[in-house]
């Protein structure tokens, strides 16, 4: 069964940079699409971006276009979401999740069946 673990949030100021890593553990990780969420206390789960099996086609959230960057290494198990240019809104809790064996992102949350535990990221001076 894959299981996801996420981890590189932190404290940073605004204008500042992180990098976050989605680790799997399984081989499944790299026959998935993943993808990069985000949840602020009392807003629902919001999809920050989506990159394919692949790699060559990924999906961003308006908001994010042009400041954030999602990757991933196959021979790692591992997809990346680099993140620069953050702002306070920016803040929340970042989940990352597989839509199993499936080659292209997914519209809706429902469509990714495996989450890791999510990694804070909390952007202020």
């Amino acid at each position: 069964q894959l299981q996801l673990v996420e981890s590189g949030g932190g404290l940073v100021q605004p204008g500042g940079s992180l990098r976050l890593s989605c680790a799997g553990s399984t081989d499944t990780l790299r026959l998935s699409a993943i993808g990069w969420f985000r949840q602020a206390p009392g807003k629902e789960r919001e999809g920050v971006s989506c990159i394919d099996i692949g790699g060559q086609i990924t999906t961003y959230q308006d908001s994010v276009k042009g400041r954030f960057t999602i990757s991933r290494d196959n021979a790692k198990n591992t997809v990346y979401l680099q993140m620069n240019s953050l702002k306070p809104e920016d803040t929340a809790v970042y989940f990352c999740a597989a839509a199993i064996l499936q080659r292209s992102c997914k519209d809706y949350v429902g469509e990714y069946n495996a989450w890791g535990q999510g990694t804070q990221v909390t952007v202020s001076s």
